[in-house]
């Protein structure tokens, strides 16, 4: 059987393009007897297998050349498991520890072999869902954060190295153009992949659309999105892309991978666990208010900040007479003007953090994919007040990011909403 073209792969086919590569054909001991594969795409884009033999396992994931949560009236580029690919193995290669290994890629098949995360990983967002504390999730977080942004970053690079990246993932526009579409464009007009909690927030989507100061905001985040090669970003950073067990996290799926701002990485996991907490009310149930898990969602989003601004300032630190190029030793070499300048260039990514996390939130309401902590409340009206509360939340966030000064202060904003 030839693999010369692309082709989505079913079971019989798999088996065949795993036997005539070593490099995945080893994973599971070249063993085919008492194969399980299963197909866990339950994504918006891909088919996903997972091969389980009695010697060993692995992930196959193919990117089909549309959309396939629509169907192929949605075209989209399969390119985009080659900048995944890249992604992974840059990342991987700065935070190991947080990154599932690549084992092989097939730029022909759309192709992507890699580690099988075993149970008892499981997807995060459906552990907040069902209410379980993940001690080590904020020290995990921003280590990954930290390491990737920073070492992708000017900060780290010469210009050289830098513009070479850039360029590279300037490929993956059609991803870009999809979360500039669905982020920064459909929630603040009519468009028909929008959907609500109708009729409950028919008015408040309503609201959305008529926001001056709102569609001022989101502009000009729309055009730092466009604009800021500030560092590989994994671009799609919710809490679905996060695998985790109580004392592992692994984060997954950067097909939307590019050069963009640092602050639409952090502020899409962090609006993910704001969005979590304001769901937890619709889960509670008798016996279990949820009241001390919305305690730990909170803590948890206040030291995922505070740990990656430690983290990200501490390699700063460490690197500062290295080959970066933002701040030149040379003129940047006293402690005082260094602290200005980390101050400075902090301040700015927690405004950008908070304000592209209250994008996210916002098209999770009243946009095209919503998140399964809102969805899976059985009962429409308890499920709009839930979004009702994130959505305020978001609006306040994305115009008045700028006055705020610390995360704590976020965290008090989400409790007095």
């Amino acid at each position: 059987m030839s693999f010369s073209e692309f082709r989505p792969l079913d079971e019989n086919s798999l088996i065949e393009y795993i036997k005539a590569r070593p490099s995945l054909s080893s994973k599971i001991g070249h063993n085919y007897d008492g194969l399980k594969i299963k197909e866990v795409g339950d994504g918006n884009l891909n088919f996903v297998h997972i091969i389980v033999g009695p010697s060993g396992s692995l992930v196959i994931k193919q990117a089909l050349p549309y959309i396939r949560c629509i169907g192929e009236s949605w075209p989209m580029t399969k390119e985009r498991a080659y900048f995944e690919a890249v992604a992974l193995k840059q990342h991987g290669g700065l935070c190991p520890e947080h990154v599932p290994e690549v084992y092989h890629f097939d730029r022909t098949m759309s192709l992507i072999g890699m580690r099988y995360l075993e149970p008892p990983h499981i997807i995060l967002r459906k552990g907040l869902i069902a209410g379980i504390e993940y001690p080590l999730l904020a020290e995990h977080m921003s280590e990954y954060m930290a390491k990737t942004l920073f070492c992708t970053s000017l900060l780290y690079q010469s210009t050289t190295e830098h513009k070479r990246a850039v360029a590279e993932f300037c490929g993956n526009v059609e991803l870009c153009r999809l979360t500039e579409q669905v982020v920064f464009s459909d929630p603040y007009k009519v468009s028909e992949y929008n959907r609500w909690t109708s009729p409950y927030l028919d008015r408040d989507a309503e609201t959305v659309r008529e926001d001056n100061l709102l569609k001022i905001e989101v502009a000009e985040l729309k055009s730092k999105f466009c604009e800021r090669a500030q560092a590989l970003i994994h671009g799609d950073l919710h809490t679905g892309s996060v695998m985790v067990t109580p004392d592992s996290t692994q984060v997954i799926d950067p097909e939307f991978a590019f050069y963009g701002p640092m602050g639409f990485d952090i502020g899409a996991f962090v609006g993910n666990l704001i969005l979590a907490f304001f769901a937890q009310d619709g889960h509670a149930g008798q016996g279990n208010d949820r009241k001390s898990y919305k305690e730990w969602i909170l803590k948890t989003i206040e030291d995922t900040w505070n740990l990656f601004h430690q983290k990200f300032t501490a390699l700063w630190d460490e690197h500062k007479n290295g080959s970066g190029e933002a701040y030149l030793p040379a003129i940047y070499n006293n402690p005082e003007l260094q602290k200005l300048i980390q101050e400075k260039y902090m301040k700015e990514l927690f405004h950008d953090t908070l304000g592209f996390g209250a994008a996210k939130m916002i098209r999770r309401i009243v946009g095209v994919a919503h998140v399964e902590d809102f969805e899976s409340i059985k009962e429409a009206n308890i499920r709009a007040d839930c979004e009702r509360r994130a959505l305020e939340l978001g609006k306040t966030l994305l115009k008045r990011r700028r006055e705020f000064v610390s995360i704590s202060e976020v965290i008090s904003a989400m409790k007095h909403v």
